[in-house]
């Protein structure tokens, strides 16, 4: 039986979420790899910049032209562009402290935020058995983190902060997601990171705030060094990867309702932990392999209950879940 349009509407923004998760994924990686030896705004700056070009090299010509870029709602996407540096600014500073599992499962409220948010500020229905499932998602999430132990330092603060951004973020993606294309939103973001990084720079540069203990805030306050030629590498490539991504998401909640697309971003939590294993020697135990497990059969129930409800809508006109 072949798909209805609003069933191929909604895994194709499954897909772009997937495809941009996995993207996001090996960011992460790169961001804890470097947050040893260089300060986040030098990583942020040398990131964006490289995305930036991109975009404009890449992206621009394989989308559309220059004129795409031109916009009404400059005032949004410039919102949108501080809500994602915030998100990212507090994210990647947690990876400076927490094992790269422990700050991607606190960052999974993020999915419970953006159902919540599109209930209140875009008027989007999810029905009791969706919530039940994100809901069981979250208690996965809790699972992993247990609450009393060490992912909840102060460090475990700054994913829930970036967990608010991003919901923030996603939920302005849907505002204007119908008249603006992921190519412009990809820019915007991109442009907002390099002021907000090259600010940073100019103020934090030298190092004369660098004097704390915690590696969150070394990350922070460090001074500006320029980076061997294998971690230059590594930037240039988080600049396309990032981008990349930041276009794939765009078009996930662009086509698709926020609800529906958040939980297909669950897949980033088994990366984290694959990752973590093969790169960082960090080996969770049997708890947090019991919540990772909780937080699957959630998405897997999400994704059941969204194909079967679009299904019988098909058939039996307008129904909810």
């Amino acid at each position: 039986m072949s798909l209805t349009d609003a069933e191929r509407t909604t895994f194709t923004g499954a897909y772009w979420a997937l495809a941009a998760v996995t993207a996001f994924s090996v960011n992460d990686v790169i961001i804890k790899f470097l947050s040893g030896d260089y300060p986040l705004y030098q990583v942020m700056f040398l990131r964006s910049t490289v995305g930036l070009l991109f975009v404009l090299a890449v992206l621009v010509p394989l989308t559309g032209t220059m004129a795409m870029l031109k916009t009404h709602k400059l005032k949004t996407h410039l919102l949108r562009g501080l809500c994602v540096v915030f998100a990212n600014f507090c994210f990647f500073l947690a990876l400076a402290a927490l094992p790269l599992a422990d700050a991607v499962a606190i960052f999974f409220v993020s999915p419970l935020l953006i159902s919540v948010f599109s209930v209140v500020f875009l008027g989007e229905y999810v029905g009791p058995r969706r919530w039940a499932a994100i809901l069981l998602g979250l208690v996965g999430v809790l699972i992993v983190v247990r609450p009393g132990t060490s992912a909840f330092q102060i460090a475990s603060l700054l994913p829930l902060l970036a967990a608010v951004g991003y919901a923030f973020l996603h939920i302005l993606t849907r505002r204007i997601g119908g008249t603006e294309n992921a190519t412009a939103m990809v820019f915007y973001i991109q442009g907002t990171f390099l002021m907000v990084s090259t600010t940073a720079g100019l103020v934090l540069g030298h190092g004369e705030f660098n004097v704390f203990d915690h590696p969150s805030a070394v990350f922070l306050f460090r001074a500006w060094e320029w980076p061997a030629a294998f971690d230059l590498s590594l930037m240039v490539f988080s600049g396309v990867v990032t981008s990349v991504g930041g276009y794939m998401i765009s078009q996930a909640y662009r086509r698709s309702e926020a609800a529906l697309v958040a939980p297909f971003e669950y897949i980033a939590l088994p990366l984290s932990v694959v990752f973590g294993i093969v790169l960082f020697a960090e080996i969770p135990d049997g708890a947090a392999l019991c919540g990772i497990a909780l937080i699957l059969i959630a998405g897997m129930v999400l994704i059941w209950r969204e194909a079967a409800a679009r299904r019988r809508a098909t058939l039996e006109g307008p129904n909810r879940l």
